[in-house]
């Protein structure tokens, strides 16, 4: 009987989505509660996206932090510890009477909230093969999914209570929701399946030309690029839509769709990976995702902003998790947590960066338009670079291992 894609394998699967959809909402309450912290604190653009600046620099060292401690100490321990950090977070969010206090607490909140991105998706890679480009778009999904959910879940409170009562609701559900979770993916994966793994890599890893530092820092660079500019749209868009008019409301209703396109986006994308392999499924998305930064450029009108926010969502959905797939195919197996946490770790600098970028260009022309394009050239250099890859990437195909 297999031991990796085996019916224990999508189980796990299952349980790690549910868990990646709770654990991930620290990173997207900071967006819908933007425009009442800006009100609140009386802060400009660039000040107002301060939290979630600092929210996404504790997501991206997280992912680093945290996949190193799975590799380490297991997946159940790693989940109980941010778990109680992202309800700590939450809870110190709420007596924040700066925007500087409040962009603290969110930094813990960022930190911890990375346990359901990168490191749960090296976790459910190594218990996949032939179908691990589909159970890691899957899980990567989860954080989308968080994303769609929760904002729309929530807006009736935020409106009636306030966005310190959203934050105590969302510190109780983490605790309740995650740790009792966490127990059940204790179960270690075998020996056996870590050795094929380990070689399979090596493999991949010489065809390639690039050691292992080599590639991760590569990837690096193509990752802040891709999400650059992946972040002017995801953060700015309930701002977006409140300068014209259009109020926050519908720029939720907006991040939602997006967001519901990109779990589609993913689940296609992962579908493809396990066909194309990783280096040409990033490739395309990143291809993709520019085009839909260019259709930005000339919408204004609200249905135009819904359809090309869809389109957005169902371009660059899948660009993220291909850098754990070919983390996977190309690195040392016993350092995935860690390795795919650098990865993710640098995905997340740029979505800081570019979210802060955008801001501050707004400041300073009073439009988002240069923002767009800002983001469109930032594109252009993870197109490169993936281009660059292709050219010198030659993976094998996988085998099962069985027990």
């Amino acid at each position: 009987m297999p031991v990796t894609d085996s019916p224990y394998s999508w189980i796990r699967l299952l349980l790690t989505l549910v868990i990646a959809m709770i654990a991930n909402v620290g990173m997207w309450a900071i967006i819908v509660i933007m425009p009442a912290v800006e009100a609140e604190f009386e802060a400009g653009r660039a000040l107002a996206s301060m939290p979630y600046t600092l929210t996404m620099i504790g997501f991206a060292t997280g992912n680093f932090a945290i996949g190193k401690a799975i590799d380490r100490y297991g997946v159940t321990v790693a989940l109980t510890g941010a778990a109680s950090g992202i309800a700590l977070g939450f809870g110190l969010a709420t007596l924040s009477q700066s925007i500087w206090v409040l962009s603290a607490a969110q930094l813990l909140i960022g930190f911890s909230s990375a346990v359901g991105f990168g490191p749960l998706i090296a976790d459910i890679s190594h218990w996949f093969v032939r179908r691990r480009g589909i159970a890691v778009a899957l899980v990567a999904s989860g954080n989308y999914l968080s994303g769609a959910i929760w904002p729309m879940a929530l807006a009736g409170m935020l409106e009636a209570t306030g966005w310190r009562s959203v934050y105590v609701f969302l510190a109780v559900i983490t605790l309740i929701g995650v740790i009792p979770l966490s127990f059940a993916l204790r179960r270690k994966l075998p020996q056996e399946a870590q050795v094929a793994a380990q070689t399979q890599s090596l493999q991949n890893a010489q065809s390639s030309g690039l050691s292992p530092r080599a590639l991760q820092y590569i990837l690096g660079l193509a990752g802040i690029g891709c999400c650059v500019a992946m972040s002017m749209p995801q953060v700015h868009i309930v701002s977006y839509c409140v300068d014209l008019g259009y109020g926050p409301a519908v720029g939720a209703e907006m991040l939602a769709l997006m967001l519901l396109g990109g779990v589609g986006s993913r689940i296609v994308s992962g579908l493809v990976a396990d066909q194309l392999g990783g280096v040409k499924t990033l490739l395309i998305g990143s291809a993709l995702q520019c085009i839909a930064l260019f259709l930005y450029l000339p919408s204004g009108g609200l249905v135009s902003l819904y359809v090309v926010s869809l389109i957005f969502g169902l371009s660059q959905g899948g660009i993220v998790p291909s850098y754990a797939l070919i983390v996977r195919e190309y690195m040392p197996a016993k350092e995935a947590g860690a390795r795919v946490g650098f990865v993710m770790m640098a995905t997340i600098m740029g979505m800081a960066l570019g979210g802060w970028m955008s801001g501050w260009i707004y400041d300073v022309s009073g439009s988002y338009q240069l923002a767009f394009i800002n983001g469109i050239l930032w594109n252009g250099l993870n197109i490169a670079i993936m281009l660059w890859l292709l050219s010198r990437s030659k993976p094998r195909a996988p085998s099962v291992v069985h027990a």
